[in-house]
């Protein structure tokens, strides 16, 4: 039953926050194209108010006319939106989410003992300090180096380098699907820490100011501004790290923690290509392909890097080696009986999906049970490689080819 309501919990929380996801990160981009593509107010009367900048649109059947006020407009309306909601209830979603899918069941998700062999508790313990610890060194870079000369260029330098010791640790603590998770959640930790400690607090500053008829501190606007832009340059690698769950030839690599870099990089640059082509276009930036071409190549060297060794012949040798030795059936290529694959399920996967234990619902200690996820075992056996967890209970490749040459013959459980 507590398999059940986990997974129930796991769907509701995953699609909520993908659903509010959607919304930060496409306010984010949305802002982040506005504020690349206004150009100076044309009309007198805009630049007697203030206006630095204005942007004409056509969408949905309608023209909009947004436009920048430089630090303040002459009054505030009596209807102010915020963006803040959709960055809370992301970090809110996403924790729970995290908190369900690895942090319940830590010594399942989280751990690897083959790489640390600590307790759920210090395991647990670590990784939520990640993500405080991610985010204090950061703001402290930002603030003490951000305001120097090439301050943006040094704090990307510093900020690139806290990524890549979060990776190497991450990859050689947590077992390899829970340490990309866990990179992506620690930098949407910090772009939602960017929002509720600074971005916000700074613009409510400015709009107290405005109602009590102050000067505006243009900080603030420059502060917000900088923490925003930030984000803007994670979100595809947080992204990233949250689809690898899905690639197991990622995550299960020996140097997971250099794929996880590489793809995070492409990801960074890719997005740079993005914010500079609207400046591109109206003449203020040179044109960006480079940053384009460099987020390609260094996602076509993983590419190259990742194509597997023609080993299956020799897996498949061995698995008719076992088979030949055995005396069963199957040998040659030919169908594989139940009878031989339930040995091979009782050692490696009744611990989770036995009399015991059903993770996910699913049981396959008997042969109507076997047929009925048949074609799961395969997938997630076979073909993606994700079970067992972190590889747990050490099955083989002989065995994984034992498991395709049973699929693939038929899958008889009779």
């Amino acid at each position: 039953m507590e398999s059940y309501l986990l997974d129930w919990a796991n769907l509701l929380l995953r699609w909520t926050h993908v659903i509010t996801a959607i919304a930060w990160i496409g306010s984010s981009f949305y802002f982040v194209f506005l504020d690349n593509s206004l150009t100076p107010p044309v009309d007198e009367d805009l630049k007697r108010q203030g206006v630095g900048g204005e942007l004409w649109a056509v969408h949905g059947g309608g023209f909009y006319h947004p436009v920048k006020f430089a630090v303040k407009p002459p009054q505030l309306p009596a209807n102010l939106h915020w963006f803040y909601r959709e960055s809370y209830s992301t970090w809110l979603t996403g924790f729970a989410l995290f908190t369900v899918s690895y942090l319940w069941s830590a010594s399942t998700y989280l751990i690897d003992k083959s790489r640390m062999d600590w307790t759920p508790e210090l395991a647990i313990g670590v990784a939520i300090a990640f993500l405080v610890v991610f985010w204090l060194l950061y703001d402290q870079i930002c603030r003490r180096l951000g305001n120097r000369k090439h301050g943006d260029a040094i704090v990307g330098a510093m900020v690139l380098v806290l990524v890549c010791l979060g990776s190497w640790l991450a990859c050689q603590w947590f077992a390899g699907r829970a340490a990309f998770l866990l990179m992506g959640a620690m930098l949407a930790t910090t772009m939602s820490a960017n929002v509720f400690f600074w971005i916000i607090p700074g613009q409510r500053k400015v709009v107290a100011s405005i109602k009590a008829g102050q000067e505006v501190d243009p900080m603030h606007g420059t502060r917000g501004k900088q923490r925003s832009g930030h984000n803007t340059y994670f979100t595809l690698p947080v992204l990233f790290a949250m689809l690898s769950g899905h690639y197991s030839f990622t995550y299960t690599h020996p140097q997971n923690w250099l794929i996880l870099i590489g793809m995070m990089f492409a990801g960074a640059a890719i997005r740079q290509f993005f914010v500079m082509r609207h400046g591109f276009k109206l003449g203020r930036n040179p044109h960006p392909w480079k940053y384009a071409a460099v987020g390609v190549v260094a996602i076509s060297a993983v590419f190259v890097w990742l194509k597997p060794a023609p080993a299956a012949p020799a897996a498949a040798a061995q698995a008719s080696a076992t088979l030949a030795a055995q005396g069963t059936p199957g040998a040659a290529g030919g169908p594989i009986s139940y009878k031989t694959m339930q040995p091979l399920l009782a050692q490696r996967c009744y611990m989770c999906h036995g009399e015991q234990v059903q993770m996910k619902n699913v049981r396959l200690d008997s042969a109507e049970g076997l047929a009925r996820n048949a074609q799961m075992v395969y997938q997630q056996a076979v073909v993606t490689r994700i079970m067992p967890m972190n590889n747990a209970t050490g099955i083989s490749e002989a065995e994984r080819a034992i498991i395709k040459q049973w699929f693939e013959s038929g899958a008889h459980v009779d």
